[in-house]
């Protein structure tokens, strides 16, 4: 069976529900860089990052093994919603619990209420319906479209009202929240079948040892993504951190955007052809070569035009970001580049190999983040990152490309 039609399909829809969400994220932005200094979004990103640690650290790689099933996913889906009802509340006892604790260690105080705020995200998200990875799993991602959209539409006008009427990031967060409620309802109301309360131990396992390696590689992913952010909250302070973000965010929304699309489709598209190494190979060097064509561009953009981007669009109060956009540039195409050849790994179960490869680009972001922060600041930060991700990078297709010869 041939699934050209099903990627140019896909594609088209994710597009169009990424173009929507990047949208709308980057109008968000454009307000929001308006109301808020850098230094309330830094506190913003601080209570964030706590939240995206803590939910990686309990990640179960749940859908990338119902992706890779074969065959009908039903019987494991009670089990993974209590284990996700759990897994939420977990997480906001954890983040309550520690909340004075990491407002102190970062420096920011005024973080506090914010820590405790976004501690009902997770506990809400805990009951969504784990039955909507359907939507990748059997392509239908017109379907998802449309879920994503209104969710991502909630969100936006909350943020942005709230932030504009309370002049605070808690707006943010309230965004958040309204956002993860539309979530658990909908899950249930358009997408079946739907869990009940009935834990199978031997479904768990099985879904357990499936994934301890997309675990393992999620949380070494995590900490190679943010580990700058915390290294420049933790030696600098909440403005430097919403310099760093803003401009992070800015210069990752259109390199990467092509990739992360293209992966969203074909990661399911390789699974299914994951036997035909030949197939699977022509198809893997397709999407890297759509990938260059798409990034290079963008890359030039920011690097010739920095100053006047970030005045069009953040406006003077955040200036002192254009000096780390230019960096992040190229430190996105180099994450634009890799993705195809993690997708590929992913697709042919070697999750072992992806979370190697992760690890080694977290060792050498660890090792190199303090000094070039302390040396040159918030650019320090982005050049390590940068640094690492190149290191990597033909790691990643030596051995993509050799599981897909074999």
């Amino acid at each position: 069976m041939g699934y050209t039609k099903d990627i140019i399909k896909g594609v088209s829809w994710i597009s169009a529900l990424r173009g929507i969400t990047r949208g709308l994220s980057f109008i968000r932005i454009l307000i929001i860089a308006r109301l808020l200094t850098p230094s309330q979004f830094g506190l913003f990103g601080v209570a964030s990052l706590i939240l995206s640690f803590a939910e990686v650290f309990t990640e179960t790689g749940v859908n990338i093994f119902l992706i890779q099933k074969k065959g009908n996913i039903d019987r494991y889906l009670n089990s993974l919603w209590i284990v996700s009802i759990m897994r939420g509340s977990i997480i906001a006892l954890v983040i309550l619990i520690s909340a004075h604790f990491i407002a102190s260690f970062f420096n920011a105080p005024n973080s506090l209420s914010l820590l405790l705020l976004i501690s009902i995200v997770p506990l809400i998200r805990g009951f969504i319906n784990p039955a909507i990875i359907l939507f990748q799993k059997n392509l239908n991602f017109n379907k998802e479209f449309y879920f994503r959209s209104t969710i991502l539409a909630v969100e936006v006008l909350v943020s942005v009202f709230l932030v504009y009427l309370l002049r605070s990031p808690t707006g943010l967060i309230f965004g958040m929240i309204a956002s993860a409620i539309i979530e658990v309802v909908l899950s249930f109301i358009i997408i079946s079948p739907r869990p009940k309360f009935k834990f199978e131990k031997v479904r768990f396992f099985e879904v357990f040892h499936a994934g301890k390696w997309v675990t393992i590689s999620t949380i070494f992913n995590y900490l190679y993504q943010n580990l700058d952010d915390m290294v420049v909250v933790r030696l600098l302070n909440t403005t430097s951190l919403g310099l760093y973000q803003m401009a992070y965010k800015i210069s990752m929304l259109p390199i990467t955007e092509v990739s992360d699309v293209i992966a969203k489709v074909t990661f399911p598209i390789y699974s299914k052809i994951a036997d035909d190494k030949a197939r699977l190979r022509r198809a893997f060097l397709r999407t890297v070569s759509v990938n260059v064509v798409f990034a290079v561009p963008f890359v030039f953009i920011f690097l010739a035009f920095p100053s006047q981007i970030i005045l069009i669009l953040l406006g003077s109060e955040w200036v002192a970001a254009v000096s780390v956009l230019q960096i992040l540039a190229v430190f996105g195409l180099t994450r634009a580049l890799t993705v195809p050849a993690i997708i590929a790994l992913l697709a042919l179960k070697r999750q072992d190999i992806v979370a190697k490869i992760t690890f080694a680009t977290l060792i050498i972001l660890a090792v190199t983040v303090v000094p070039l922060v302390n040396s040159w600041g918030i650019f320090g930060a982005g050049l390590s990152a940068t640094i690492a991700s190149f290191i990597v990078l033909p790691f990643a297709y030596i051995y993509a490309l050799k599981y897909l010869k074999n």
